[in-house]
């Protein structure tokens, strides 16, 4: 079989991080193209075309390439389908990684990564290089994935932003705090949510919680109050499965 080649469209952080992990398994990643490059005349030859931009910009993208023979897979978590049209040969292909550098985006995509994907087959094909894992998720489904995907990855960040902001008040490092966080999510590939979930919601202790709302800055308490009544819905669902 002949070296699969690769244009990337989009030379960003991800752009960036899918051309080093495909250069890194011998594909032929040519170079990645932006806003100043002509994208009208891409060779012939080509295989693969990643549209790594923004997501705005995908469907600019596709309209200005001529028609091909290469599969046309954008790396969006929410961008239907659609947008790659007039090509037949489209596909998604978004890496439920985050990738804040190019180096750092590099090595989690090689770290048996998961990915969602859709449309033409072909794409199964970069997945399984990179020795990754894969769902497929429709255009109906891709505005509830991506929420998901945020909610993980995104809101986490702003929750540990929280800690960070704290532990500076407690004038006490952030890595202690850090690594409580990384026990409990390593935990929660062994346990589910209701077993993992521990504290005061669990054990009912109003006092403790009254102690922590009153200690909290202002500006602090309102994350802290949505959080812990999610805290207290979990506790509660799980006495009702107990009680079955």
């Amino acid at each position: 079989m002949n070296t699969p080649t690769v244009r990337i469209i989009g030379p960003g952080r991800a752009g960036l991080s899918f051309a080093l992990a495909l250069q890194s398994i011998g594909w032929d990643v040519r170079k990645p193209l932006g806003k100043e490059d002509d994208i009208t005349n891409i060779e012939p030859d080509i295989d693969f075309i990643l549209i790594t931009t923004p997501d705005h910009e995908i469907a600019s993208v596709a309209q200005n390439l001529k028609q091909t023979n290469a599969t046309i897979a954008h790396i969006s978590g929410v961008t239907e389908l659609g947008a790659l049209l007039p090509h037949e040969k489209r596909a998604s292909l978004h890496p439920l990684v985050s990738m804040p550098t190019p180096e750092i985006g590099k090595k989690r995509l090689l770290e048996n990564a998961w990915f969602a994907i859709d449309g033409d087959s072909h794409i199964e094909l970069i997945v399984d290089v990179l020795g990754g894992k894969r769902f497929y998720i429709t255009d109906d489904l891709r505005p509830l994935y991506h929420a998901t995907a945020c909610i993980a990855s995104n809101h986490l960040v702003a929750l540990m932003a929280q800690v960070e902001r704290l532990s500076n008040e407690l004038n006490i490092p952030f890595d202690p705090f850090l690594r409580l966080s990384a026990n409990t999510l390593e935990g929660l590939s062994e346990l589910n949510t209701t077993e993992a979930l521990t504290g005061p919601a669990v054990r009912g202790d109003e006092a403790t919680i009254h102690s922590h709302l009153e200690s909290l800055p202002q500006a602090e308490r309102y994350l802290y109050e949505c959080l812990l009544q999610e805290a207290k819905d979990i506790a509660n669902q799980s006495i009702i499965n107990e009680s079955k």
